[in-house]
Parts: C-alpha cells; structure tokens; sequence
C-alpha cells in the first residue's frame, strides 16, 4: 500500500552510494555485524542498503531486535514475513525476559521504551557483535546530531561524544579496544523526507501503519496512543476512532500516531513538508521525559 516506484534522483543516488560505501567499510573492518530492526521504516531502508551493497553474495550481517513486548502486531507481523521473503538471520532480545529474571522492573506507566538498552547492550556482549548497524539521522534529534557514522562506544555499551573521531574524507576509523563496540549509522546523513523518496524511488515494503488508515485510539499528553497490553485509556480519556498514520514505530505506550489521510508516498512527502516537527518530536512521548532524554539513554548504551 503506498508504494510507487519512481527513477532514483542524482541526490538519492548520491546518499545510497555514501550509505553502500559506508556498509562495505563496515563488512571490511569489522567480523560480526548486527543490524538493529525494528520493522521501522529507517531499518527497512538500511536492510535494502545492505541488500544492494553485497548482492549477489548473502548479505554478512544478522538483524537484531530488541521487541518490548509492547510493539504493533502489524509492525511484528510484517517483520516476521520480511525474514521469511529474505532468507535474513533474525535474533530476538526479549525485554520480558529480563523482567522475568528480575533484572528489569516494569515501569509504573507501562513504557517499555527506556528498558531496551540493558538487552540491548547485553546481547551484543553476548553475541560479540563488534559492530552494529543503526538507522538514526541527525535530522531526528539533537543528541543524534551529535553522532559521527562510526561510533565508539565503551564496554558498557557507553557514548561519550567528547570520543567522537573526525571522519574528514570519507575515512571511517574502526579501532576499538577489548570490548569495545562500534554502532554505525549507513543514513546519518538522510533526511525523513530523503527516506520517504527513497522508498518510493525502490518500491521497498513497509509495515501498513505508516499510511493512513481507521484506529481506535485515545489522546494522552496530546498524542494519539493505542490501547493494548500495555494499558489503556485513564479517567478522562476517551477512546475514539480516527483516520491516523505513524510518521515512526516503536513501543505502543509511548508511539503517537497523527491525524492523517496520506494514504500514498506523495502525500505522506507532502504532509512532512508541512510540518514542523521531526517524527520523533511529533509522536515519541519518551523523547519529551527532558530536554536531554536522548542524549542520557544514548550514554547508557541506547541508540
């Protein structure tokens, strides 16, 4: 749904061959890679980068998703179909895994969200990725901005962005002491509205969230949630039907859909040059805990 494919600009061939580069870097310098997915629409599109960057050979990299527990069904299921249609390796952090365990304590608001980064950073150590892939851009939030295309980080899965190294030239250092990781982000560089083109440029799929479509939901903080495992609606919040999108996937409890009747790429393109927030801005109600939520989480081991 959504989805035309169109001839691929000289600015969107430019960015894919940056991103192609980078991702073959990352196969030359590093020996286990993962790839964070999320069924999102920036890991979508780095799957597909990665996809054309090693083809015909089977792409050297498994996909790793930390699943909260509390994702869209429609998000999970279209993940699960996309592993099958690829053949591509698919591991699973649980986050209940680690609540069973008692290693993580279930929040009071139901938000799973900032729970992510303890399986996160433990299953890399335990897997031995030495690098993982990212879909963060510098255009969804400050922290971000912050970021360089190869990033250090401790072993404690630890950003500090007083470690950033210059990348001048298109050099990209991957030097990393005894475990130490590297995440790698092949589209720091896009733009949401540069993932939207790409996307209908290269016909890729998507989970049918991203486009318009009839919800129950209920307005929280001025966000439209779901209601579902996670919780529902409180005293005072009504739930009602709407014609809604998500600009970004995540946690149920804390992913806002907007009001919305894009229902193709070019209108989902229009409404984005409209508005005057970034998805995670506009939708992510655990972006919006501080001014420095981000950039806390990326420092304990978050991407």
């Amino acid at each position: 749904m959504g989805t035309t494919v169109n001839a691929l600009s000289p600015h969107l061939k430019d960015l894919e061959n940056e991103s192609i580069h980078i991702l073959r870097e990352v196969a030359g310098q590093f020996d286990k890679i993962g790839l964070l997915f999320s069924g999102g629409k920036d890991s979508c599109v780095v799957f597909e980068l990665a996809r054309r960057a090693f083809h015909p050979a089977a792409m050297p990299i498994e996909l790793l998703h930390v699943d909260t527990g509390h994702n869209f069904p429609e998000v999970i299921e279209f993940r699960d179909a996309l592993v099958d249609k690829h053949n591509a390796r698919l591991r699973v952090a649980h986050v209940q895994d680690w609540i069973d365990r008692g290693d993580l304590v279930e929040r009071p608001d139901g938000t799973r969200n900032p729970l992510q980064t303890v399986p996160l950073v433990e299953t890399i150590a335990e897997v031995g990725y030495d690098a993982v892939l990212g879909g963060a851009r510098r255009d969804e939030e400050r922290a971000r901005a912050k970021e360089r295309v190869f990033s250090v980080r401790d072993s404690f899965g630890g950003w500090d962005p007083r470690r950033q190294r210059p990348e001048l030239w298109d050099l990209y250092n991957g030097g990393k002491l005894p475990g130490e990781n590297i995440r790698v982000f092949p589209i720091s560089n896009w733009t949401e509205s540069d993932v939207w083109e790409y996307i209908g440029a290269r016909g890729i799929e998507l989970p049918s969230i991203y486009f318009a479509h009839d919800r129950e939901v209920f307005n929280r903080g001025g966000m439209w949630l779901t209601a579902g495992e996670w919780g529902g609606p409180r005293d005072g919040e009504e739930i009602q039907t709407r014609r809604v999108r998500y600009r970004t996937v995540g946690d149920m409890s804390c992913t806002g859909a907007v009001d919305s009747d894009a229902t193709t790429i070019d209108q989902v393109l229009a409404e984005i040059a409209t508005s005057t927030l970034t998805e995670r801005g506009a939708t992510r109600a655990d972006d919006r805990l501080s001014e420095s939520a981000m950039e806390d989480r990326k420092k304990e081991g978050y991407f």
